[in-house]
């Protein structure tokens, strides 16, 4: 194999590709990146038997071949060459690297032992890169961290037509993102749950003036990939089945007030500065106003009064400060409508552009309240 290559290209593809092998992998053989030279481009590839990455940049191949070597260290390697074009030569057992004055040589890896990458399933639908990115970034709140729970680890993917819905849970909150798409099929209508650090990973690598295709084959429902600009991930989908938490949503709330977003954010992060790790901040309701406040009789206290725009009777309710902070700051609207049932029933947070305008149904954050000392 022989390659000509622009260099900062060629060290973005390889972090982009290599970022799916792990630290420890299982089979020595995982730590590897394939690169195949042909036809005008260079074939980047790497998998952990779970997860998936492609991706291809253009090249000049004077001898076109196939090759795998330590992903890694390539990644440390093309992050940090000098030239603005590099070489890439193999020559019997091994691969040099050249770029400007400076020259690298790298052992190959059996290519014959490296397993096969799955097939890629075909194209379900189509979205804008930063409606899914944001729909991804407002999804992922309440994914869990509990890895001993996969299904609380991934995000529930509803596929109806030309709407998607997006939802996670940890027990303690739900987060739910919906948008608009262009599916293949109209009548397509199926559901898979995916792992959240993925959509993650994903979400934060788009080139967001490119679409995002989402592949899937309802007929062998086991995989799940994602195109944008040149790059393809798979991912196997979590084997569980997610808890049933269109319940939770309450057909109606007697109880609802308007906040300006920004400022009810700042007025928690300061009131929670003199809470205990793991307690609540309480907020009082009562006219138009809400009281925040944080603190023991005998130790730091803090309140704060927010003028609010309320509806319903008055009514108090406590939260974890930083899981209330994460939802709402998910929320892209500048002002927030709070709905509430009982003091121990899950609040809805819904975004809205004006502070007598609807909400927007487009996210909506469930928060179940925690109990509190009066």
């Amino acid at each position: 194999m022989k390659v000509e290559i622009n260099s900062s290209a060629l060290a973005d593809a390889v972090a982009w590709t290599t970022r799916v092998i792990d630290a420890r992998p299982s089979n020595p053989i995982l730590a590897g990146i394939k690169l195949e030279a042909v036809d005008g481009t260079l074939q980047l590839s790497a998998f952990n038997y779970e997860i998936s990455a492609r991706h291809h940049i253009e090249a000049g191949v004077d001898e076109a071949g196939s090759v795998l070597v330590l992903g890694k260290l390539l990644a440390d390697i093309t992050k940090s060459l000098p030239g603005e074009k590099t070489y890439l030569a193999t020559d019997g057992s091994t691969m040099t690297i050249t770029s400007g004055k400076s020259t690298f040589t790298l052992q190959l890896m059996p290519e014959a032992e490296y397993p096969d990458l799955p097939g890629i399933p075909g194209k379900l639908g189509q979205v804008d890169a930063p409606t899914f990115v944001q729909a991804v970034t407002q999804a992922c709140v309440a994914v869990s961290r509990e890895e001993n729970r996969p299904v609380l680890t991934g995000v529930r993917m509803q596929f109806d037509g030309d709407k998607v819905i997006m939802t996670s849970t940890d027990r303690f909150r739900l987060s739910r993102a919906s948008f608009t798409w262009t599916p293949n099929d109209m009548d397509v209508n199926t559901t898979t749950l995916v792992r959240g650090s993925l959509l993650r990973d994903i979400a934060r690598s788009l080139d967001e003036h490119q679409n995002v295709v989402v592949d899937f084959d309802v007929d062998s429902p086991s995989l799940l990939g994602f195109e944008n600009a040149g790059r393809t991930s798979t991912s196997q989908l979590i084997d569980g089945e997610f808890p049933a938490v269109d319940r939770l949503f309450a057909d109606d709330y007697p109880i609802q007030a308007v906040v300006d977003r920004s400022k009810l954010i700042d007025a928690i992060k300061r009131v929670a500065l003199v809470a205990e790790r793991n307690a609540p901040i309480r907020m009082v309701f009562s006219g138009q106003e809400v009281t925040l406040s944080a603190g023991a009789i005998d130790e730091a206290q803090a309140t704060e009064v927010l003028d609010i725009d309320m509806d319903g009777d008055d009514i108090t309710v406590a939260f974890n400060p930083a899981y209330l902070i994460e939802g709402l700051s998910a929320i892209t609207e500048p002002f927030i409508r709070m709905k509430m049932t009982t003091a121990v029933k899950p609040v809805e947070f819904n975004g809205q552009q004006e502070a007598d305008s609807d909400e927007s149904m487009d996210y909506r954050y469930l928060l179940v309240p925690m109990r509190f000392n009066s």
